[in-house]
């Protein structure tokens, strides 16, 4: 579904961003993994390339302009283009108190974190995307961008923020044969960070983690969350050739925790 397409992946090395790297990999896209770790980045393309696809790791800095002009352009020189660009990078968010109660920079901090670099990584690429008229740029919210959710600090706020950055660069990008999508997802369970949360909640509880796992599920029409493989699923379905008319899209991948 992505024969040849030249990918770049922000936040590569990390649970999501290598999920989605894993599947663009079986899916023919040759993968180019950015982020600040080169180990991380580094081990994720050995996943690929032992599976039969194709990747390259070049760090980068995706919160710094220079850094991810200079990235963008130096993909470019090494594979001649750039088709697909989707940031996938920790907006270090911080959850847990109530708003009234959370320090101006904490609330801030994902807000910050995620229009800068959203904002950078997508724009570098539309300038090469628009010169071949085509491409597609895509993002990561979640449900919380969308449904209000207490004790979220700025992360639902951050989110909202990125559907809105994608629906405006969709209609300017458009008319350059670029689409720009974003999957709202309602967290994959098998995420490291999220699996952490879920086990501390557990123990805390005094209960297995399967029974926390069934009561979030049970929030869903389809009693579970999206594991990270079906957002690799459908980061691939938009990339393609079979989206070809998807654009300015919140893909619900939600499992039903949100209806449309």
């Amino acid at each position: 579904m992505l024969r040849d397409k030249v990918a770049v992946i922000y936040g590569g090395g990390g649970a999501v961003g290598g999920a989605v790297a894993e599947a663009f990999g079986r899916h023919g896209a040759h993968v180019v993994l950015a982020g600040r770790t080169a180990a991380r980045l580094e081990r994720v393309a050995c996943r690929i390339w032992d599976k039969g696809g194709h990747a390259e790791a070049m760090p980068v800095d995706a919160l710094d302009a220079d850094a991810v002009e200079r990235h963008m352009a130096a993909i470019v020189e090494r594979f001649g283009r750039v088709d697909i660009s989707f940031n996938l990078i920790d907006v270090a968010d911080i959850q847990g108190p109530m708003l009234a109660e959370m320090p101006e920079a904490d609330f801030l901090q994902p807000i910050d974190r995620a229009m800068r670099t959203h904002f950078l990584t997508a724009t570098a690429a539309a300038r090469r995307m628009m010169q071949r008229k085509s491409g597609v740029i895509l993002a990561l919210s979640a449900q919380c961008g969308r449904q209000a959710s207490p004790t979220t600090g700025g992360f639902g706020v951050a989110c909202a923020a990125i559907e809105a950055l994608h629906r405006q660069l969709a209609a300017e990008l458009g008319p350059h044969g670029i689409r720009v999508a974003c999957i709202r997802s309602a967290g994959s369970p098998d995420a490291p960070g999220l699996s952490d949360l879920f086990d501390a909640q557990a123990a805390k509880e005094g209960i297995p983690r399967a029974e926390l796992d069934a009561r979030y599920g049970a929030s869903t029409m389809l009693g579970r969350l999206p594991p990270l493989a079906e957002v690799g699923n459908a980061a691939v379905l938009l990339a393609s050739d079979y989206a070809a008319s998807v654009t300015a899209e919140i893909f619900n991948l939600t499992a039903g925790q949100l209806a449309d």
